[in-house]
């Protein structure tokens, strides 16, 4: 009997395999259909192996990290989604050859697992990003950053991994970050950064990771599952403020809602589906582009399908 896509992907990925796992329990907004495959390699050698079957065969593919900053539309994804959260945990101390700290973080490693180990060896440059509930893989991804500092700032170089399974390194004269954005080939999947830190003592480090992440509870809704800032903020101004000038929060769709601490968060109060989050998200355009003669960019991913269809995995 000729074997399937799916009996090859079962033999090679020695990592958990899931299939048709709904996307709801693995974003942070906690919305979106099932994807057809989840996987999470066991290292990088079951990575490659991989990432060169699906392309052999057809079958595209979604790299996760935590699942902020993303909405999968109800009808799921179709192929796989990867991520690198079981094998890719990893934080070692690389100084540079003066001395000043450096990290090598690998992409499955949340921000508050490397906030904390910071705050433990006393190394400044990322206590900002205390309470940000991603990957590096996925922060670096998109930058992401708070308080006026972002994560490219810290990054030295990078390593990849393209759909053959070749790995590559790209030093930071080499990588193009943007607002909220890193220009990288298609279908690269990030392994790791080398990150430069500063010299402090883990007390200093703490308080200011307390204080940022207290300073954060107060203006954002980290108690809401939600999917973070959704719109990035347009040149010379606020998005949240300008959501909020159009008389916009609490404004819900189903259980969608626009979050009454910031009007730039869509908070789930409930059941609300991708259908109900994206209503808001066009409404919040048109109205803000009505007062403001602004159009906002979402900041949030918007991935996946609506309706369910047949799946891409072929024999």
């Amino acid at each position: 009997m000729a074997r399937t896509t799916l009996d090859l992907i079962r033999e090679t990925v020695r990592g958990e395999t899931l299939f048709n796992e709904p996307m709801r329990e693995h974003t942070t907004i906690q919305v979106g259909g099932a994807a057809d495959l989840l996987l999470y390699p066991a290292d990088r050698e079951d990575l490659a192996a991989l990432v060169k079957l699906l392309a052999e065969r057809g079958v595209p593919y979604f790299v996760l990290g935590k699942g902020s900053n993303l909405v999968v539309r109800d009808g799921g994804i179709r192929g796989a989604v990867i991520c690198l959260d079981q094998g890719f945990r990893g934080v070692e101390r690389r100084d540079a050859a003066d001395g000043r700290p450096r990290l090598w973080v690998e992409a499955g490693t949340a921000l508050r697992t490397l906030v904390r180990w910071t705050v433990d060896h006393g190394i400044s440059g990322f206590a900002e990003f205390a309470g940000i509930p991603a990957s590096v893989g996925g922060a670096v991804a998109m930058n992401a950053g708070a308080w006026g500092v972002s994560i490219g700032e810290q990054v030295v170089e990078l390593e990849v991994m393209d759909r053959t399974g070749a790995t590559h390194v790209y030093p930071r004269e080499m990588l193009r970050f943007g607002y909220r954005s890193l220009d990288l080939p298609p279908d690269s999947i990030i392994l790791g950064a080398l990150l430069r830190g500063g010299e402090s003592t883990p007390a200093t480090v703490k308080d200011r990771a307390k204080e940022l992440y207290r300073r954060r509870k107060e203006s954002q809704p980290v108690r809401e599952p939600s999917a973070g800032c959704v719109f990035r903020n347009p040149s010379g101004g606020k998005a949240g403020e300008m959501i909020d000038g159009c008389g916009l929060k609490g404004v819900r769709v189903g259980d969608a809602q626009i979050s009454t601490v910031h009007a730039n968060f869509i908070v789930n109060t409930g059941n609300a589906t991708a259908v109900q989050v994206v209503s808001l998200v066009g409404m919040i355009q048109e109205r803000v582009y009505v007062r403001h003669k602004t159009k906002l960019e979402p900041e949030v991913r918007i991935v996946g399908e609506w309706e369910k269809g047949k799946l891409r995995i072929s024999e």
